[in-house]
């Protein structure tokens, strides 16, 4: 009598030699408008986002305060205004947010202020949300890298 794990092993065991899923399409591909955005994304090799099914994935986009502005909300604008940009030319919007992932170099200092902008742009229901505090970001002036998940409307019959 085979053992219950057997086929269970022999099925993980030929995961890795499986055929290869679907590869992405450019047209599933969100590349940036800007030619000095794409080029750097192409080089580094990362998308704005990328459409799986009916899921839209974003790739991290970084907050940095400028020089002379006071406070960190207009960085935080900036942040949700590209992000909404980029949520629209991939066919959905804020509403559509299903998860939000945000990484916070001084998630104390930068909470408040996060949270005031966040919130003119994300109406309720809100989408599930995990703030992380870490020591640095990719990007040297970068102190907030907020990305989301978000899944496109099912089409009405």
């Amino acid at each position: 009598m085979r053992s219950p794990y057997a086929a269970l092993a022999a099925a993980a065991l030929a995961l890795p030699f499986a055929a290869p899923a679907a590869a992405r399409q450019p047209a599933d591909v969100i590349m940036p408008v800007d030619p000095q955005a794409r080029a750097f994304q192409e080089e580094v090799g990362f998308a704005d986002a990328v459409i799986a099914g009916d899921t839209v994935y974003l790739s991290g986009v970084v907050a940095a305060p400028r020089e002379g502005e006071a406070g960190l909300e207009p960085a935080f604008e900036r942040v949700f205004v590209r992000i909404a940009e980029v949520l629209a030319r991939a066919g959905v919007g804020w509403d559509d947010v299903v998860e939000m992932t945000t990484f916070h170099t001084d998630i104390g200092g930068q909470i408040d202020a996060f949270v005031a902008v966040k919130n003119r742009h994300v109406k309720g229901p809100p989408p599930a949300w995990t703030a992380i505090g870490i020591s640095r970001l990719y990007e040297p002036t970068a102190i907030v890298e907020v990305k989301v998940i978000a899944r496109r409307p099912k089409a009405k019959d």
